[in-house]
């Protein structure tokens, strides 16, 4: 088992736990951004620029969960940006995007104030942080989940390569017409934004179980787990600048089309949760 090591500044809080039944609270509280970060030592500092100019307005943690990287992501990471609360986790090996994920999520649960919302987002430098005011707002206004839709009107992928695209829309037809949930058409982004208490519910069911994909289809499962919550989701538009990507798609897509078809068939025949989440 790697070791998981987190270096925060300031004192750990639990994540409130507002009482069953009860209405949905205003999230006027910090931003928590999980960034799992492999190798994105050269993405990191643009990235964490547009962080910092966003936080002259919003209150946000930045956390940025180095997954074995063999490059200087951790030590950009600890050097951050002037203005900016970056905080590190770290696996001493690779683990996959998807246990990235789990410790991210993991890491700001046990630090994060219930009217908090949770941002993932890439770490590549292709999804733009000004979005994240819009995903507080549609928080804000209702909604447990807000993701970053390629495929409402004003979203945009082009800049992407023709395989992904064609991936990400293929996947998007079949999770449709197999899940039917309402107002999601882009299962696949990995830019979104959850209410902590959703976060919270979920993970004292699923213990660490709540992510055991290790790639890409980590995004999926998540949403496929959260599902049995009763989610309120909405979608906000996503230009994806895969243009300002240094480096090559860690995605392979044959591995990832056999991720999706095991997810789907592992969730039809899992039971659904004994009890109300």
């Amino acid at each position: 088992m790697a070791l998981e090591e987190v270096k925060v500044l300031d004192a750990q809080k639990p994540a409130g736990q507002p009482a069953a039944g009860t209405a949905p609270a205003q999230t006027a509280g910090r931003a928590h951004v999980v960034l799992p970060a492999y190798n994105e030592a050269a993405a990191l500092p643009p990235l964490f620029g547009r962080l910092a100019e966003l936080a002259r307005t919003e209150e946000l943690t930045v956390w940025v969960v180095d997954d074995g990287s063999t490059d200087a992501t951790a030590a950009t990471a600890t050097a951050g940006a002037p203005g900016l609360d970056v905080r590190l986790v770290r696996h001493e090996v690779n683990l996959g995007l998807g246990q990235a994920v789990r410790s991210g999520l993991r890491a700001v649960l046990a630090a994060a104030d219930g009217d908090d919302i949770v941002v993932v987002m890439d770490a590549d430098d292709t999804h733009d942080p000004a979005l994240i005011p819009r995903l507080r707002a549609e928080i804000s206004a209702g909604a447990d989940l807000a993701i970053c839709s390629r495929f409402v009107a004003g979203g945009d992928d082009t800049s992407a390569p023709f395989g992904r695209r064609l991936l990400s829309r293929g996947a998007a037809v079949l999770l449709r017409r197999t899940l039917r949930l309402d107002g999601v058409r882009d299962f696949t982004s990995g830019f979104r934004a959850y209410r902590v208490s959703l976060l919270d519910r979920a993970a004292r069911h699923w213990g660490e179980r709540l992510i055991e994909e290790q790639g890409f289809a980590c995004m999926v499962e998540l949403l496929l787990k959260l599902r049995h919550c009763g989610p309120v989701i909405s979608e906000v538009p996503l230009h994806l600048r895969y243009d300002r990507k240094p480096g090559a798609s860690k995605l392979k897509l044959v591995r990832t089309v056999l991720q999706y078809l095991r997810l789907l068939l592992r969730d039809r025949l899992a039971p659904a949760p004994y009890r109300a989440l």
